[in-house]
């Protein structure tokens, strides 16, 4: 089998032991039809010259890539799901599959090591009464996500291949029977806020001391060499999720089910069942037709992630001290407006000028867009605004809006604010009426023509479409 050479097993995961994972097998499924592969990101971890038929072995059958984890191992943690605490959650149709390092720093890498889980891969002991399958859709939909969120520079995970495999399935919120797929994702990390749930539950100590050494060693290996361990792990967790909270804002995006099992140590965006992203700005816009309550709605969750934080502190103060663990929650809210600031910036291209004058700027962004209410979009706005040329804001679409007297304050201050890297405006991506969306309603045209008659077209031109986006606004690289 011709793997690059650039491909650099490195699979830590198996070290833990048995009371982290069971050792699982994938179905044998029916089918094994390549619906997507990710060559871009496969590049990064030597995998891009793997052949259709190799891709298929390892990513539709699970044939073990060499040097890796060998058999797959399905996750154990608990969680609070919508704030209940469920303590039979696992990897009910999933499992880690494979570990290795990104490209090294000297050959334009991160030398960050990298997973690849599965979604959809059948049963484990975790599945519970479930089938352990993913449907063709929710593959579709996922691929989808991570692809926009990437290009709107959000820490996510990548996903890596889809396979349809055949089956009928049946499913209570889409049309049955539907047909079935298996997802393989690459991200920084499965650990979730969950995994250490489970141990604190299980007062197992020990357990949440070698879990704490695993995350440090893997994932934060600046603070190996420090002291107080768990409260330096909590408080660069701390630090990523506010700033992964502060790029789901700016994106204008919700991700549906905010749970504690939801959220990895690694501050990436992973696992995307009903999200949305706005149609236009409403803080009480849900994602999950089950989230009656409003639990999880755009504007709850940077409430829902500081929640979320706060079980990852009662878990880690079995070995660590109350007190310290709670003056790093108190850091939160300053650390996630500082990241807001920033993500808003790198939206509207525009350069750092002083935390006050930043910091106004953003609101007032923020008060432009409720002044659009429903004439306005969320993606339109920052396409229109990106850089600052006010010209081509009020040549748009929109431009009519914009010369109201409720955007008069932030076209003001848009002003006053030098462009950040300018000479992107002349990417033919900003010629365009329009900026690449992903609301729902786009979604489902795309599915229609695959569900009908096996018409791929306008998925793929979608996916091409948010990679074009994506090489125009070249917002800060995120996540794998």
């Amino acid at each position: 089998m011709p793997i690059s050479p650039t491909y650099r097993p490195d699979p830590r995961f198996p070290d833990l032991g048995p009371e982290f994972a069971d050792a699982v097998r994938a179905e044998a499924f029916p089918q094994t039809t390549l619906r997507f592969r990710n060559d871009r990101a496969a590049a990064t971890v030597g995998l891009d010259t793997l052949t259709d038929a190799e891709w298929i072995a390892h990513f539709g059958r699970f044939e073990p890539l060499p040097g890796n984890i060998d058999p797959p191992l399905a996750q154990r943690y608990h969680g609070h799901q919508f704030r209940s605490y469920n303590p039979d959650l696992g990897d009910g149709r999933g499992f880690t599959f494979a570990q290795m390092r990104d490209a090294p720093i000297e050959q334009g890498g991160t030398g960050r090591l990298l997973d690849l889980g599965t979604k959809g891969s059948g049963r484990t002991p975790w599945s519970r009464t479930a089938d352990g399958r993913l449907t063709l859709k929710g593959g579709v939909r996922e691929v989808l996500a991570t692809a926009m969120l990437e290009a709107l520079g959000v820490p996510t995970s990548r996903s890596f291949s889809l396979i349809e495999t055949g089956e009928d399935l049946v499913r209570g919120d889409e049309p049955s029977p539907t047909r079935s797929a298996v997802l393989v994702r690459l991200s920084h990390g499965h650990i979730r806020f969950g995994s250490f749930q489970r141990h604190a539950y299980l007062e197992a100590p020990d357990r949440l001391t070698a879990l704490t050494d695993h995350v440090i060693e893997n994932y934060y290996p600046r603070l190996a060499g420090g002291t107080d361990r768990p409260v330096a792990l909590f408080r660069a967790v701390i630090a990523r999720s506010a700033r992964l909270t502060a790029r789901w804002m700016a994106a204008g995006f919700v991700h549906g089910v905010l749970n504690t099992d939801n959220m990895n140590l690694s501050g990436e965006s992973f696992d995307y069942g009903p999200y949305r992203f706005l149609p236009h700005n409403d803080p009480n816009f849900t994602a999950a037709y089950f989230d009656s309550s409003g639990l999880y709605s755009f504007g709850r969750q940077p409430e829902a992630v500081f929640w979320n934080l706060q079980q990852l502190a009662g878990a880690l103060s079995l070995i660590a001290e109350t007190d310290a663990l709670v003056d790093a929650l108190n850091g939160f809210g300053g650390a996630y407006r500082d990241e807001l600031t920033a993500a808003m910036l790198d939206r509207l291209g525009m350069r750092p000028a002083g935390a006050e004058a930043d910091a106004g700027l953003v609101q007032a962004a923020f008060r432009a867009i409720s002044e659009g209410g429903p004439r306005l979009r969320w993606e339109p706005f920052f396409f229109d605004w990106f850089c600052g040329d006010q010209a081509r804001a009020l040549g748009s679409l929109r431009g009519d809006l914009y010369a109201e007297a409720g955007f008069s304050e932030f076209r003001q201050l848009m002003a006053r604010f030098e462009p950040d890297r300018p000479e992107r405006l002349a990417d033919p991506y900003f010629t365009r009426p329009e900026p690449e969306e992903l609301l729902v309603d786009q979604i489902e045209a795309l599915w229609t023509p695959i569900a009908a008659t096996d018409d791929w077209s306008a998925f793929h031109a979608k996916l091409a479409g948010i990679e074009t986006a994506r090489r125009a606004w070249r917002l800060p690289a995120q996540g794998t």
